[in-house]
């Protein structure tokens, strides 16, 4: 019997973020595996109280003992978020270059979790052999320091694995990207490449950040009070193009927000950033006139507690803005987002204060290949097969008729848990499905899509809660009236309505007996039934209720 090679993607593919992928190969039953990228997402208003939503491992956990590695292409929080939460379950060595690398010793180190045996650190275009795989990292660019596609190969074939790219001819910070390697590895014959999806509606080039930082020291050079531009802390090249157009300019340069200083400092510590102006403590600027300052902040995307946000509510301890004062959002929108940044615009416009975006001017570039990017990288890889992976559906069966469009010979479409045989075989297919999901980060612990926190939370967010607490005496007889509570329910009157519950729990309680156990759970739950009835008459909502009997 052959050994197989086999692909399975876990997060990642048929949605954008939470990327978690696996490789596969030996006989079948008996299967060694690598992990590439093991991501995160971040949840809407949709699901109140979660944060972070990221794929659900179990399927790979089952197998942890033959799982050799988990391979990290670059350091964005689609791609690494989920490593310090889901790792324990793992217990497998860590690969990524110095950049990351750092970036995840600080995501452990909050976790309290010491990560120095496990992590490897590979250097630029550094090669890992972990037994039947041999891994090659190649340079790539992207909108983040030290992106790679890898170059995966087993006794089966190669597959490149593209990770997120673009084709920028001048990324001002890192190198550009390795065309003559991934020329040299398209000759050598590539069975498979898993490929960014992203823009592949996007006609033309992605454009450079070159374009961008000349496009930015014009507006910055025109603008005469204070500046206050915010970005994508990852983007390490756009951080030091507003530190060049700052000095440029004549003006300081303060950092604002967690992200953008934990960003800054792992630059500076893998040798980047190294020709730049010092950034100055926000509390030390507050001193600058107008004219000579410039704030690069996060919370580019209006998340409530990002530093944009204070700063235009006008609740930021340290940064102050005023009528004439411009900000500049050097980002793109990223879909759901609109709603809250337009919001954000509107206010900031109310108040007299310049806004500039790239709906206006050219101040941002996305990271991902638009189609004439994605024509160069399959004219250099010239691959059998193109499984398309970071996009939503539309995006993945668009990627499959470009290549089509391409004479590609087999691109094969797939969705999270799917399992294509790579080889052996006449050609790569979906041959079988792996169990996938989603797991929400609840606080500090992970749960399911169904959990009753999440259930219960929703239902509270969406219907209020009413709690009544009922003191029973020794003999089986109603204390006092009841203890009743309620929040979120939209009651005016309050001593009628409390008065209207109090009756419902006088009627209910008289056709039980309260000394008997069996007997006072069915009361609760007639309880609850008749108060929740008598809620939503009042008020057209059904809360969420509680019932406490109490003996004295």
């Amino acid at each position: 019997m052959k050994d197989e090679f086999l692909f399975c993607p876990l997060g990642g593919s048929g949605e954008i973020g939470m990327n978690m992928n696996l490789f596969a190969y030996g006989q079948p039953g008996d299967h060694k595996w690598i992990m590439v990228d093991i991501g995160v997402t971040f949840a809407d208003d949709t699901i109140p109280g979660i944060d972070l939503i990221y794929p659900d491992p179990g399927f790979i956990q089952e197998r942890k003992e033959n799982l050799l590695g988990i391979i990290l292409t670059h350091a964005h929080e689609d791609h690494i978020g989920a490593v310090a939460h889901l790792w324990p379950k793992l217990g497998c060595k860590i690969y990524a270059t110095p950049f990351t690398a750092v970036l995840i010793k600080e995501k452990f180190k909050e976790k309290h979790i010491d990560i120095t045996k496990d992590l490897q650190i590979v250097e630029l275009n550094g090669k890992v052999k972990l037994d039947p795989f041999e891994i090659e990292y190649i340079t790539l660019t992207h909108s983040i320091l030290e992106p790679n596609g890898l170059k995966i190969q087993t006794p089966a074939g190669v597959v490149l694995h593209t990770g997120d790219w673009k084709v920028d001819p001048n990324p001002l910070i890192g190198d550009k990207i390795n065309s003559k390697r991934l020329k040299e590895i398209g000759d050598e014959g590539v069975l498979a490449m898993i490929c960014d999806s992203t823009n592949v509606f996007s006609a033309g080039r992605s454009g450079s950040e070159l374009d961008v930082r000349k496009n930015m020291l014009n507006i910055m050079s025109r603008l005469k009070k204070r500046i206050v531009i915010t970005s994508f802390a990852s983007n390490v090249a756009r951080m030091e193009s507003v530190f060049y157009c700052a000095e440029k300019t004549g003006r300081q340069i303060s950092l604002v927000g967690r992200s953008m200083h934990r960003i800054y400092k792992a630059a500076r510590q893998c040798g980047y950033l190294q020709n730049t102006i010092d950034p100055i403590d926000p509390r030390e600027a507050k001193n600058i006139s107008r004219e000579k300052i410039v704030y690069l902040c996060t919370g580019s995307q209006g998340e409530p507690m990002g530093a944009m946000m204070r700063i235009s509510n006008y609740t930021h301890p340290d940064v102050f803005i005023e009528k004439n004062d411009a900000v500049i959002f050097s980002s793109k929108i990223i879909p759901g987002n609109e709603k809250k940044l337009y919001k954000l615009h509107n206010q900031l416009v109310k108040d007299g204060i310049e806004v500039i975006s790239e709906e206006s001017e050219f101040i941002h570039v996305s990271g991902h290949p638009n189609r004439e990017d994605l024509k160069d990288m399959y004219n250099w890889v010239k691959p059998k097969c193109v499984i398309p992976v970071h996009g939503e559906h539309r995006h993945m069966i668009e990627h499959v008729n470009f290549a089509k469009e391409m004479q590609v010979p087999y691109p094969v479409q797939v969705e999270n848990g799917d399992i294509v045989k790579l080889a052996p075989g006449h050609y790569p297919e979906v041959y079988d499905k792996a169990p996938s999901g989603r797991l929400y980060l609840d606080g500090n612990i992970s749960v399911e899509e169904n959990s009753q926190s999440i259930k219960d939370r929703k239902n509270l967010s969406a219907n209020g809660y009413l709690e009544v607490t009922i003191l029973i005496t020794s003999k089986g007889n109603i204390h006092n009236n009841p203890i009743i509570t309620f929040r979120g329910l939209p009651v005016y009157e309050t001593d009628e309505f409390i008065y209207g519950l109090e009756e419902e729990i006088e009627k209910t309680t008289k056709t039980f007996k309260l000394g008997n156990k069996s007997q006072e759970h069915n009361l609760i739950d007639a309880l609850k039934i008749a108060l929740r009835k008598f809620t939503k008459e009042k008020t057209g909502k059904k809360p969420f209720t509680n019932i406490n009997l109490v003996k004295i």
